[in-house]
């Protein structure tokens, strides 16, 4: 793939997996600066459409991050999280993207280290995908503004993303 660079876009929950970024900083651990970080105060408030958007946008992978299970500062956000990163799964995988671009994670405040390797793993797994296929966005690399998937593709995304997630 040459001097390809994945994008990758990973939502966050503010309490563990965004602390847990924050104790990589704070400890030096170097991790890859692919990974563009979004705040969100529960992962159970990242919006699965939030999710599609990023691929058909142009991101190579999205990775989620979430307090472990039972640690949950709202309760059960975290399990909720889960049952909806499940029916994402087979949604993107219907629309022909490879779910190891979709990732979900539990990450501490006090898992910097983990983080990191996470975050590694994920470039290095993108990186021997290659990038996403029929993205829109007109980034040169599908050679074409919408891409092979096109319209009807993008439509199937968002459609199966609209389902009941509850």
């Amino acid at each position: 793939m040459g001097n390809y660079e994945p994008r990758i876009i990973a939502f966050f929950c503010n309490w563990c997996a965004y602390s847990g970024v924050d104790s990589a900083g704070v400890g030096r651990i170097q991790y890859p600066p692919n990974i563009k970080i979004i705040r969100a105060m529960c992962s159970a408030r990242i919006d699965p459409v939030f999710i599609l958007d990023s691929f058909i946008k142009g991101a190579d992978g999205v990775l989620i991050g979430g307090c472990h299970p039972g640690e949950c500062n709202y309760d059960k956000g975290n399990i909720t999280t889960k049952k909806r990163i499940k029916f994402l799964k087979k949604a993107i995988e219907s629309a022909g993207i490879d779910l190891r671009r979709l990732r979900l994670e539990w990450i501490s405040s006090s898992e910097g280290d983990k983080f990191a390797r996470i975050a590694n793993e994920m470039v290095e797994d993108i990186k021997e995908l290659g990038p996403l296929k029929g993205r829109a966005g007109g980034t040169g690399r599908t050679g074409g503004t919408r891409g092979t998937r096109g319209a009807k593709g993008e439509r199937k995304m968002k459609k199966e993303g609209e389902k009941s997630w509850q």
